[in-house]
């Protein structure tokens, strides 16, 4: 089945940030301690403008690709970052055109190491400016989630 591409347009995201790099197993690491936080900490009951309960993990400030250092936040799509709680972090994500990927089952998180594989050998044209997953949770592992790379 061919990916569909989707434009998307504007949106911010408050969450959870760390700057890491996919080597070394460093990524899934930092990443995994990001996933404990949020749910630990109740970041979704923090923020007053959060809209919906999908969860998005924003890849975003590439320093060159993926091979490379990039800042992930895992949060909430919001309406605004003007008043965001201590030590919450918010994007701005521009518009952009997007390629869609969506993982063969709805496995969470087994799932992900599937469609990221696909996506670093498949994806072209990437734009490395901001990549998001959104995650819509059915109960602890049965999880829809979508996977949208910027393209140029």
């Amino acid at each position: 089945m061919a990916n569909q591409f989707e434009n998307v347009p504007a949106f911010f995201v408050a969450g959870l940030e760390v700057r890491t790099i996919n080597k070394d197993g460093q990524a899934m690491n930092d990443i995994g301690a990001l996933w404990h936080r949020l749910m630990s900490e109740g970041i979704a009951d923090k923020l007053e403008d959060r809209e919906g309960n999908e969860i998005y993990c924003v890849y975003t400030d590439y320093r060159s690709d993926h091979n490379d250092y990039y800042t992930c936040i895992l949060g909430y799509k919001v309406t605004s970052i003007e008043y965001l709680p201590e030590g919450i972090t918010g994007k701005a994500i521009p518009n952009a055109r997007y390629e869609v990927f969506e993982p063969a089952d709805s496995n969470f998180p087994a799932n992900l190491g599937e469609v990221w594989q696909r996506i670093w050998d498949t994806a072209e044209n990437r734009a490395y400016t901001s990549d998001f997953e959104v995650h819509t949770f059915k109960s602890e592992k049965d999880v829809d989630t979508k996977v949208y790379i910027a393209v140029n």
